[in-house]
């Protein structure tokens, strides 16, 4: 269950910390208005992210007798976590341009989500297999992955946004580049595991 977990969370941590639309708006939220209305805005993807997580699921559940097509997805999840990785080991800081921000809403935060490929690709080529994975072992694994992914997810876009209340030098200083660079190491480490899952699916590697 450890294992499950340590993955889920790391992937959490990563999304969650990650540039995007939706950190952004996290924090122009935070910024022009306050503190509540970023927290708002971070918790859009415990509610748009269900039917995501749920359709990803089915789809991976009618190919886990195709081998052939669980190692191409988990080629195809390696080659986005090794993108990831490398954004998070090259990001400097975030460059955010108020003037050019609308006020923003929970409304706002659902849409940029929902709209946003992002969610898609990773629950197809990483999150299910992933999370199918464990439930196969035992359901408690697949609920600790699910658990620490979302508690990360939305704890790190909080953590900015309280962060950012506090003193926007944190968007551009060492802590928030570190932060990223460990992070984006260990998506690096966890994409050398698909490639390898993946080559073995594929009777490549032993």
């Amino acid at each position: 269950m450890i294992h499950f977990l340590t993955i889920g969370i790391i992937l959490g941590l990563s999304a969650g910390f990650a540039p995007g639309a939706l950190l952004t708006l996290v924090i122009s939220e935070t910024l022009q208005n306050n503190i509540r209305s970023g927290i708002k805005v971070a918790l859009a993807p415990i509610i748009t992210d269900l039917p995501i997580v749920l359709i990803s699921l089915v789809i991976i559940a009618k190919l886990t007798d195709s081998y052939a097509a669980l190692g191409l997805i988990s080629l195809g999840g390696g080659l986005l976590l090794l993108f990831l990785g490398w954004q998070g080991l090259k990001t400097q800081s975030i460059v955010l341009n108020l003037e050019t921000v609308k006020p923003r809403s929970l409304t706002k935060g659902i849409l940029t989500n929902f709209l946003s490929p992002h969610p898609y690709l990773f629950w197809i080529s990483i999150g299910a297999p992933s999370m199918t994975n464990a439930l196969h072992r035992d359901p408690l694994y697949g609920f600790a992955f699910l658990g620490g992914f979302y508690l990360c997810l939305i704890g790190a876009k909080i953590s900015v946004a309280l962060l950012t209340e506090k003193s926007r030098v944190f968007l551009t200083g060492s802590s928030y580049r570190t932060i990223l660079r460990c992070l984006g190491l260990c998506l690096i480490i966890l994409a050398g595991k698909l490639f390898y899952d993946g080559l073995q699916m594929l009777h490549i590697l032993p």
